[in-house]
């Protein structure tokens, strides 16, 4: 549950070590049959852009032959493209032109949390956008806003409020992610080091009770850790279809974040159990 702090503010509990979150990446690819395990490289893909055989036959603890074979059905059915020694997205290179993101699905609730997110933004304030559809929606409703610092570490909301003579953007470094147009890995979260904000705005690819907020690969772990520690607030931007499912690696329990910005078709139970957990949740 969620600590109180001074001055009645809370703040987060810390999420575990890295090394808790690779061991339960590892464990959750372990022993999931062809189908399920195909689903997993694919999701892996779409975030990451590309990954090596080595990798995924270490994350999904079965043999780099079983990879080659994932990858060339993957292949077969026009996913992605193989290379020597891995694989990428096949709709990548055009994506990145486009700076589009790869995960454009469920929008009208997409666009409605963000309005949400957005209308609690103050004038003045220090903010750190996460990369990702829903966090774009909440950058799109800031245009008005007038005072701005930005931490994102999202080339496409840079781009759009960096445009603006009222707003400061701040980027860090990092290696560049094509599907989510983001840096990331642990240069990226040094970045946030000494930083503070009155609040951070989180993506993820789905979020339970069992496993927390999980996303399909680790890369981006290192530096969502780092967001969470910078900001006083933490909201988690996620439509309700999220929730209730699992990907591939665990950030730590829904316990790290503050609030839940979701849409209406979320369960009475689940607002509940995240009620129940110290969670506030607003809904758009």
């Amino acid at each position: 549950m969620a600590k109180s702090g001074p001055k009645g503010t809370t703040t987060p509990v810390p999420p575990p070590a890295e090394k808790s979150a690779r061991q339960r990446a590892i464990e959750a690819g372990a022993g999931l049959l062809a189908e399920p395990r195909r689903m997993r490289i694919l999701e892996w893909l779409q975030e990451e852009g590309s990954a090596r055989v080595r990798d995924l036959s270490d994350a999904f603890s079965v043999s780099e032959a079983t990879i080659r074979q994932d990858l060339e059905r993957l292949e077969s059915e026009g996913q992605i493209t193989r290379e020597h020694g891995g694989a990428y997205l096949r709709s990548v290179p055009q994506q990145v032109r486009a700076m589009a993101l790869q995960h454009m699905v469920n929008m009208d609730a997409k666009r409605r949390i963000g309005r949400l997110a957005a209308s609690l933004v103050s004038d003045g304030e220090t903010i750190i956008l996460d990369s990702g559809s829903t966090t774009t929606e909440v950058a799109m409703n800031l245009l008005e806003r007038q005072n701005l610092n930005v931490v994102t570490n999202a080339l496409n909301i840079a781009l759009a409020l960096g445009a603006l003579p009222s707003c400061s953007v701040h980027m860090p470094g990092g290696q560049f992610k094509a599907p989510t147009l983001s840096l990331s890995g642990e240069r990226s979260a040094a970045f946030f080091e000494g930083l503070y904000a009155e609040k951070a705005f989180l993506a993820t690819a789905a979020v339970s009770f069992e496993a927390g907020l999980t996303y399909p690969s680790l890369a981006d772990l290192h530096v969502k850790r780092a967001m969470i520690a910078a900001a006083s607030q933490v909201y988690l931007v996620a439509d309700s279809t999220k929730i209730g499912r699992t990907s591939f690696s665990s950030l730590g329990g829904v316990e790290i974040v503050h609030t839940l910005i979701t849409d209406q078709a979320i369960r009475d139970e689940d607002r509940r159990a995240f009620e129940a957990r110290g969670i506030h949740v607003l809904v758009a």
